[in-house]
């Protein structure tokens, strides 16, 4: 009679012990589709980030230049894409722990997707392998795009591609690895959580160095009784450019927030918000900041420097936006604003030639915001944000340099005065962007 009465009490304990087997793996899997979800959607809007580069320097050059600077910008993403998956994903993070740089080799989602495909979702903080390919592969094309608008107006179009694809291709995903992919800075405990260095200042060195040694446009600069006299060089639709800005504002909370790397819990779901809000609230801090700035100093708002603040809020906030107060968002953005305002000048004392200003957002405001990452963050030093910089810095300008000067004296990398004059447009393409406008329309 006891083992009559025991039985049922068995099999009741029995189909408990099933139920809750069988809803663990109901919300492991749920985990790793929010997961995969989350970098699917930051990675979608960071490609349209591209949308918004694109945009911004189509609206920051002239007249004569905007078709080759759109083929610039969705060639360099496309180019990106290739680049990173031959070679870039595995140097990237196919690394040693506390190792310098990854393997050479085409990326695979071989032991990525094979256990979720055979019903094995890991432990609740796992995601697609796809998903994860594609969301790295949009930070590397960001870092390429950076480049594009210093540099324009006078570069070759073929040169520019090719040290895209070497920056997409190895500079870029080697200094990642240093970080993201466990490598020796990780180890130091340097950390840059969206990319503010990673990202941004890598692309800033790289375009720095870019100008340097291409030189100003023609008639930017000129000496006057020993002092530097900068002609301003108006873009063609400043309409368009604040588009861009706006554009790259939005995809900034896929930047940002994607960097959480996991939905799969209500923690993350409420990390992501605090970090949605700091990026917006360091970028509105950035413009306002910017519209005060250049209001004092030039007793006139400059659009172009308001646009710039924005963004420079932006890559500031981007080091580390999630523990950050809205005040420290605030003020970290601001800061990041004001030395963007001081910064373009200061590169026209020094006769160097940004176009869009993206040295002094990306690289200027990138140090910045990687330099602060403590104030906030206590698991953060200053010495090691230091060495972070530093060593990044020195890597990618020496790499740079090399393939810079290799590109200028073997294919070169300027073109004629003729062409510059022209226009990159017709001595690029053989095209107007705006035909109605920048030649006499035949009819």
């Amino acid at each position: 009679m006891k083992n009559l009465i025991k039985f049922p009490l068995m099999v009741s304990a029995g189909l408990v012990a099933m139920t809750t087997i069988a809803n663990a793996a109901v919300e492991v899997e749920t985990a790793f589709v929010f997961n995969t979800l989350m970098f699917l959607i930051g990675g979608f809007l960071v490609m349209f980030m591209a949308a918004g580069f694109s945009m911004l320097e189509a609206g920051m050059v002239r007249s004569k230049n905007v078709a080759t600077i759109c083929t610039k910008n969705i060639a360099l993403y496309s180019i990106a894409g290739l680049m990173f998956w031959v070679v870039g994903y595995n140097l990237m993070y196919d690394i040693d722990a506390g190792g310098f740089m990854g393997s050479m080799g085409i990326w695979s989602s071989i032991g990525g997707d094979a256990g979720a495909e055979a019903g094995d979702f890991g432990d609740g903080t796992g995601y697609g392998a796809y998903s994860d390919w594609f969301f790295q592969m949009v930070f590397c094309a960001t870092a390429a795009s950076i480049v594009s608008g210093t540099v324009a107006e006078r570069i070759k179009l073929w040169p520019f591609l090719i040290f895209c694809a070497v920056l997409t291709g190895f500079i870029y995903p080697i200094v990642g690895s240093w970080e993201w992919g466990a490598g020796w800075l990780d180890a130091k405990g340097f950390s840059d959580f969206a990319g503010s260095t990673l990202v941004h200042s890598v692309g800033g060195w790289a375009a720095l160095v870019g100008a340097i040694i291409l030189g100003p446009r023609l008639g930017k600069y000129r000496t006057v009784n020993g002092q530097t006299v900068v002609t301003p060089i108006p873009g063609s639709n400043l309409p368009l450019a604040t588009l861009g800005t706006f554009i790259l504002w939005f995809g900034w909370f896929g930047f940002n927030g994607g960097s959480q790397l996991a939905l799969g819990s209500g923690a993350d779901a409420m990390a992501i918000g605090r970090i949605f809000t700091n990026t917006n609230m360091a970028a509105a801090s950035g413009t306002v900041v910017a519209l005060i700035l250049t209001q004092v100093l030039y007793k006139k708002v400059d659009l172009t420097m308001v646009l710039n603040g924005a963004l420079a809020g932006l890559v500031a906030i981007t080091a580390e936006p999630l523990t950050p107060s809205i005040g420290q968002a605030v003020l970290i953005g601001g800061i990041g604003a004001a030395l963007v305002v001081f910064a373009v000048p200061l590169l026209d004392k020094l006769k160097i030639d940004d176009v869009v200003g993206a040295v002094s957002v990306h690289l200027v405001a990138g140090i910045w915001g990687t330099i602060i990452v403590p104030f906030t963050n206590s698991d953060a030093t200053y010495g090691v944000q230091a060495l972070g910089i530093v060593s990044i810095g020195a890597f990618v300008c020496i790499v740079s340099a090399i393939v810079w000067l290799v590109l200028k004296y073997t294919i070169g990398i300027r073109v004629t005065e003729e062409e510059e004059l022209a226009g990159l447009d017709v001595s690029e393409l053989g095209l107007h962007a705006y035909p109605e406008f920048t030649h006499d329309a035949k009819i």
